[in-house]
C-alpha cells in the first residue's frame, strides 16, 4: 500500500517528537482495557515502549493482549514486549533507560511533580488491586505517589499512568524536548513507521513472551 506525501509528512512529525528514552512497565495488570489505554496513552505523550511483566501463575497460563479497541489502533506502531522473568525485564530495560520509577504509598515515595522527568526513565506500574510486588520492588530506584486529597487511596491503573505521563510531558515540553527534528536515532524508527503504514510489518512480531537470557539478547538487548 502506498503511503502519500501527506501521511509521510504527519509520520514524520510524529516521530521527531517520540520520546525514545522514556518507557512503561505494566506488571500483572489483567485488564486488557487498561493495557490498552495505557498504550493509547503513551502514544499520545510520545513513548515508544511498552513492557508488559506478568509473574503470577493465574495471569502466566493466559496471553493478556492490547486491547483492540482502548489501543485505538496505537499498537500497530508501538513496540510490546512480554515478559514472564522480572530479572530478564528489567535486565533489558537497565539497557536502555537510566532510572527506574515505581508507584508506591511507601514512607521514602515521594510526590510525582518533586521528581525530574526529563530525565531517560522507566514508570513501573503494578496490578490494579495488589499493586507492584515485593519481588519487583528491588529493580526499582525511587518510589513515587500522585498526590490525593480524597477518601480514596488509589487510582485506576490507566489513570495513574496518564497523569504521570503527561507531567512527563508538562516537563519535557517547557525544556524543548518535543522538537520538529528526526535526529540520527529516529531515522530507522521512521523507516519503520513507514513500512507499517504500507502493511509491510506484521505488529504481532512484538508481542513475543520473553523469558530468559537468551530470549532478552532476541529483544536487542546486548
Amino acid at each position: 500500500m502506498k503511503v502519500n506525501k501527506r501521511r509521510q509528512e504527519l509520520i514524520s512529525e510524529i516521530v521527531s517528537k517520540r520520546q525514545l528514552d522514556l518507557c512503561v512497565v505494566l506488571e500483572n495488570v489483567q485488564d486488557d482495557h487498561n493495557i490498552g489505554a495505557v498504550l493509547r496513552t503513551g502514544d499520545a505523550v510520545g513513548i515508544q515502549e511498552l513492557y508488559i511483566l506478568n509473574t503470577e501463575p493465574l495471569i502466566k497460563k493466559r496471553f493478556v493482549e492490547v486491547g483492540k479497541r482502548t489501543s485505538a489502533g496505537t499498537r500497530k506502531y508501538l513496540n510490546v514486549f512480554y515478559y514472564n522473568d522480572p530479572e530478564a525485564c528489567f535486565s533489558h530495560i537497565k539497557s536502555k533507560y537510566k532510572r527506574i520509577l515505581g508507584t508506591s504509598l511507601g514512607e521514602k515515595s515521594v510526590s510525582l511533580y518533586k521528581l525530574d522527568l526529563t530525565e531517560s526513565a522507566a514508570f513501573v506500574f503494578g496490578n490494579e488491586k495488589t499493586g507492584i510486588t515485593p519481588g519487583t520492588q528491588p529493580y526499582i530506584e525511587q518510589n513515587f505517589l500522585i498526590p490525593m486529597n480524597g477518601f480514596a487511596q488509589s487510582l485506576n491503573i490507566s489513570v495513574a499512568c496518564a497523569i504521570s505521563l503527561y507531567e512527563c510531558y508538562r516537563q519535557r515540553e517547557q525544556k524543548g524536548m518535543y522538537t520538529d527534528a528526526i535526529q540520527n536515532d529516529k531515522q530507522e524508527l521512521l523507516q519503520h513507521y513507514l513500512e507499517r503504514s504500507r502493511g509491510k510489518v506484521n505488529p504481532s512480531v512484538d508481542y513475543k513472551i520473553f523469558s530468559s537470557d537468551t530470549d532478552n539478547k532476541l529483544a536487542g538487548n546486548k
